[in-house]
């Protein structure tokens, strides 16, 4: 699949987390978004989108324009080995009780770990960002807690690992979806691997989208690691498809847009629980009240 990657540049703080947050809004959205600090004392900070089309010039110069920002210089990504690469680059990531690794790094994993094996493949989420560690350490606190969820929903489930994890440590059942067919096959292959294939669901679908994801719910747990924009859209959606009661787990949400995410899902009916940060990366844990 064809990746393009837009970005530019613009200074302060303020203003490339607002750039970055209606760069998110765009249709279709970024894959993934990018935002970070040139560091080098000239105030300018890169803000960007990975996308699965080419993006649309005019709506990309508009943008821009509206921001007081460079056009975006878009470009199409280096077709490479990525496969070979992060298998290179992958160690065990532990995140309270679990740990995230590859095939190759099997025999490393202590008995008394709960471990997710992820196999470098050409799809987004291998376990390693710290929006799924936050996840994961939320998770971990829920079940410290006593929660014990009968159905999952996993949205934006790249690899599958969040939905393996709530699996592997609850007997319940969950759905992963994902926008991308690729990280749909991807995750089959990862839950059959670790021998959770008769209790997780594999899906290509843009959040709630699909007749398996209507028809599961309300759900016990959802996961939704995303994009802070996207998170924002679908809020209504996912109370909808949650029972009272229920629990959220949100990331892929830059660390100043926690309070803006949780004020959306807080007119939604929920009560935020927790909110952890990893780096620039925030996760929220929330309960909806209704």
């Amino acid at each position: 699949m064809p990746l393009f990657r837009a970005v530019t540049a613009i200074s302060g703080a303020k203003a490339a987390v607002a750039l970055s947050d209606a760069l998110d809004d765009l249709a279709p959205a970024p894959l993934a978004g990018e935002i970070h600090d040139h560091d080098d004392g000239s105030g300018l900070w890169d803000v960007g989108g990975l996308f699965d089309t080419r993006p649309d010039p005019v709506a990309l110069a508009l943008l821009a324009q509206a921001h007081g920002a460079p056009d975006f210089a878009v470009t199409k990504v280096e077709d490479r080995d990525w496969v070979a690469q992060v298998r290179a680059e992958l160690t065990p990531v532990e995140a309270g009780r679990f740990v995230v690794y590859g095939s190759h790094d099997r025999h490393r994993i202590a008995p008394n770990r709960i471990g997710l094996e992820i196999e470098a493949a050409e799809a987004f989420g291998t376990g390693h960002h710290a929006t799924t560690q936050g996840c994961l350490v939320a998770l971990d606190r829920l079940v410290r807690a006593g929660f014990r969820p009968r159905r999952v929903a996993d949205i934006g489930g790249g690899t599958g690992v969040l939905a393996m994890a709530a699996t592997s440590v609850w007997p319940a059942r969950a759905i992963a979806g994902d926008i991308d067919p690729l990280a749909t096959r991807v995750a089959r292959l990862n839950v059959a691997a670790n021998g959770l294939a008769d209790r997780i669901a594999c899906v290509t679908a843009a959040g709630f989208r699909h007749p398996r994801l209507r028809t599961q719910a309300p759900y016990d747990l959802v996961f939704a690691n995303i994009l802070a924009g996207p998170l924002k859209r679908m809020a209504g959606d996912m109370a909808r498809h949650q029972r009272r009661g229920g629990r959220a787990i949100l990331s892929g949400i830059l660390a100043r847009q926690a309070k803006g995410v949780a004020a959306v899902y807080r007119a939604w009916g929920y009560a935020p629980e927790a909110t952890a940060a990893i780096g620039e990366w925030a996760t929220l844990s929330l309960r909806l009240r209704r």
